[in-house]
């Protein structure tokens, strides 16, 4: 507050440098601790927010300012918590139980990432023949449409080693958005979940998945979709 408008410049700084980068390089922000007032903003606009339960806040304005405006009494947890942002705002893309599981976290989000938009995305070679077949995927879908059935099983007997790695997974949780291998190369998924909502795309799906399109076409991330929607 001393620093006046000083601080707020300094903050501008850290603004255009996160602007100037969005879709350059991937920039992902680990939340251990508060990040309170105008700190929050440079995560808020970067690709990725991985955040720690329990002790990760992320908030412009705290309970108490709140409760003498408002008269409304509300916790860290509720008002900016990892449980908050990661399920009802949508601002975070991961929660982990401690510090170290946010690194892994991220460590495995790089492994599917190029460095920069003009560079591949990293290869890993697979256990998976290149002609597998995988027979349980003629069962998964009902023959009745109306019956609900969990997209992600279908995802796991394609992708390579059934290994899926999903993002914004508590959050519109009618489309299911993540990582794979197809062949090693890393590939953008996307897919509707009849499991909840019958998959249909409201406007927290839709913003979601837009996102995350935008995102791998920046970083020439193919993309691979699973649709399966009422009334399209």
């Amino acid at each position: 507050i001393q620093e006046g408008i000083q601080s707020l410049g300094g903050y501008a700084d850290i603004f255009l440098r996160n602007t100037l980068a969005s879709g350059v390089i991937p920039q992902i922000s680990a939340i251990l601790g508060p990040c309170a007032g105008g700190a929050v903003y440079s995560p808020a606009i970067t690709d990725f927010i991985v955040m720690v339960e329990k002790t990760a806040y992320m908030f412009v304005t705290g309970p108490d300012v709140i409760k003498t405006v408002t008269h409304e009494e509300v916790t860290k947890e509720k008002l900016g918590g990892a449980t908050t942002h990661n399920e009802t705002s949508g601002v975070a893309h991961f929660s982990a139980h401690d510090d170290a599981e946010c690194l892994s976290l991220i460590r495995e989000l790089l492994s599917f990432l190029p460095s920069n938009n003009l560079e591949d995305a990293p290869r890993r070679a697979g256990s998976d023949p290149a002609d597998r077949a995988d027979e349980e995927l003629d069962a998964i879908v009902p023959a009745e449409s109306n019956l609900p059935y969990d997209i992600k099983d279908v995802i796991h007997r394609v992708v390579d080693d059934g290994y899926f790695f999903e993002v914004h997974e508590h959050f519109a949780k009618n489309l299911v958005l993540g990582f794979a291998r197809l062949n090693g190369r890393p590939a953008g998924i996307v897919a509707n979940q009849p499991a909840f909502l019958a998959g249909v795309l409201d406007i927290n799906a839709s913003v979601k998945g837009a996102r995350f399109v935008r995102f791998c076409d920046a970083f020439n991330i193919p993309l691979l979709t699973f649709e399966d929607v009422p009334g399209f």
